[in-house]
Formats: C-alpha cells, structure tokens, sequence
C-alpha cells in the first residue's frame, strides 16, 4: 500500500502525472493497491493460525505494520530526497521493534 498511496506523489515531483486529474491519479493508486492486496491477502490466509498457519491475527497485524513502515522508510529515502532521517525516527523504530518482540513473547 506504501507505493499506492506514497508512489504517486514521486510521479507528480518528476513531471509524469502533474497535469493528470484526481480521479486519474485515484485510479492509477488503486491499480497499484490492487496488486499489493492481491499479495497481501493470501500471505495473511496462509500465515493465520486457524488456516493452518504460525500467526494470530495480532501477530499478522504487528507484522504487516512494521514490513510497511520498512517499505515505506527505504522509498522515502531513495526517492524523495527533500525528506531528512532524524534520530527521533531511529527511536520510534526501536520502539516497533519492541512491539514485535512483545506481541510475540509468550
């Protein structure tokens, strides 16, 4: 979803899509998330307890959050250089990498 919702915004600052109206731009965004879903929603069935799988649906959660702010961290520094890492965000990564470790403690 990261690319969806953030992709969008590197096509306009490069000049491809500036002049592409809204709903041009929503539907490009959808395409893109629909194929993260169709990825993303078979990943959960196979990985989910019930199915046969290692994970709760908490753990799942925790999982795909931290996969998406990972995701979304290397586009931001790769692609839109105006945008700075400060250490503020190295601790709130250290912070999601304490949720992990807690929702999968027994």
């Amino acid at each position: 979803m990261t690319f969806a919702w953030y992709g969008h915004l590197k096509l306009q600052n490069s000049g491809i899509s500036r002049d592409w109206p809204l709903i041009l731009v929503i539907l490009f965004s959808w395409g893109i998330a629909l194929f993260e879903y169709m990825c993303q929603v078979p990943a959960n069935r196979i990985g989910f307890l019930e199915n046969g799988g290692p994970f709760t649906l908490i753990q799942l959660k925790v999982i795909q959050e931290v996969v998406s702010l990972i995701v979304f961290t290397v586009l931001v520094t790769l692609f839109f250089k105006g945008e700075s890492f400060h250490w503020n965000h190295v601790a709130a990564f250290f912070c999601l990498v304490a949720a992990v470790y807690f929702v999968f403690m027994k």
